[in-house]
């Protein structure tokens, strides 16, 4: 007998309607003889009505009492699956995070999991009933409700796997598959049939909005056998897992984008040891992660000018943050941007083959896409322009390295 981790995203709860549909599939599924547990997220559509709630209340709601809020809305799924489960005459329980003692730290809104306590889930198992879990939220130390940021439900399912030792961890969402960029921008876009950890923690970090980060770095450090599926039409899906020397391998796997991106610039600051930890360290302070750094020296050697990216949400709170450093540093100038977007090759291909990224600035520069910031690592490329090339930068690179063909 398996043991399978499912978690269903917000538009494939976002109904009773929809629910019953999972609750069907779920069934399906355990009378293969498998044992389930469930993850779900809130429905569609409820985490943005509970924030505008929050802004009804306050412009700055208090992060702990923002998380009792938000971590309601899987509340709601959890409920209802079970209801239509057993309505079906499958047995099953509902858990909130801190039932099943998903132990976090107290980082709220951002919150990451340290340990899981999986008795409980265990003993609901070995009585054949369905365990369905609240996704998204978590516990800290002190019993406060925390919550594990957008797409958490994603990092919930691939740790409860983990925790378990599940078979397969299976990703239900409106997508049916990780796809080479995003098919409402590039109509021509593939799906793959997989893709290795390092690549898609790669397209996570960089944009893709298939799945979060963390849950990719949980299964990639677990070995948690991984699947993206479509809760709405059948079919293989993607599966993510490490690489394998007899998989077809294209030289670039798929193009990530971020929308969400904000750049800052500091002028003029004294070039000296500490300038970087004296800048960028009250940013870190403030729970605000940055991005692409680019630090240039004057012709003059004694300041130098640094830019950097962060979250567009974050870019108001670190601009003021970096205007206050700044004063103290005697810096000339202090600048930011909210209007631009971060464009990624992605592609373990990319070790052996030279000429990527001529063959990217070459495609960008005939369009007239001027780049702003560039960023580099082994598996991929990562330039910075204006927002209004967005979508135009993406369909480019997508027809020159003939990503709507299958690996040769």
């Amino acid at each position: 007998m398996a043991l399978i981790v499912q978690k269903y995203g917000g538009t494939s709860v976002g109904s009773p309607e929809r629910i019953a549909v999972v609750a069907d599939k779920v069934i399906a599924w355990r009378n293969r003889g498998n044992d389930i547990v469930v993850v779900v997220s809130a429905m569609s559509g409820e985490t943005n009505r509970l924030l505008e709630l929050a802004g009804a209340i306050t412009d700055r709601p208090v992060p702990r009492e923002l998380d009792v809020l938000l971590a309601t809305g899987e509340q709601v799924t959890i409920a209802l699956l079970s209801m239509a489960l057993e309505k079906r005459g499958c047995a099953a329980r509902s858990y909130t995070g801190p039932q099943v003692h998903i132990r976090t730290d107290s980082a709220f809104t951002k919150a990451r999991i340290r340990e899981i306590d999986d008795r409980r889930m265990r003993a609901d198992l070995s009585m054949g009933r369905v365990v369905v879990v609240a996704g998204f939220q978590g516990v800290d130390d002190e019993g406060n409700i925390t919550t594990l940021g957008r797409g958490g439900s994603d990092t919930t399912a691939v740790a409860l796997a983990a925790a378990l030792h599940a078979d397969e961890c299976q990703i239900y969402t409106d997508v049916d598959g990780v796809y080479t960029t995003d098919p409402r921008v590039v109509p021509e876009a593939r799906r793959l049939d997989r893709i290795t950890f390092e690549e898609m923690l790669e397209m996570a970090s960089l944009g893709s909005k298939v799945l979060q980060i963390r849950s990719v770095s949980f299964a990639g450090r677990y070995n948690v056998p991984l699947r993206v599926l479509s809760s709405f039409v059948e079919g293989e899906g993607t599966l993510i897992t490490y690489e394998d020397e007899k998989m077809e391998q294209a030289l670039i796997s798929g193009i990530a984008f971020s929308r969400d991106e904000a750049k800052l610039t500091i002028l003029g600051v004294p070039d000296k040891p500490g300038v970087a930890h004296s800048l960028l360290g009250p940013i870190a302070d403030a729970n605000i992660e940055i991005d692409m750094i680019v630090q240039n020296v004057a012709p003059d050697g004694a300041t130098t000018d640094f830019t950097f990216t962060v979250h567009r949400n974050d870019y108001k709170r670190a601009l003021e943050i970096l205007e206050r450093t700044a004063t103290g540093m005697g810096a000339r100038e202090v600048s930011g941007d909210d209007r631009i977007v971060k464009v990624s090759l992605v592609g373990v291909g990319m070790r052996s083959h030279a000429g990527i990224a001529s063959t990217m600035f070459a495609a960008l520069a005939e369009e007239g896409v001027n780049i702003r910031m560039i960023s580099t690592s082994e598996i991929k490329i990562s330039v910075v322009i204006d927002e209004k090339y967005l979508e135009l930068a993406v369909r480019a690179l997508h027809a020159a390295f003939q990503l709507d063909q299958p690996p040769a």
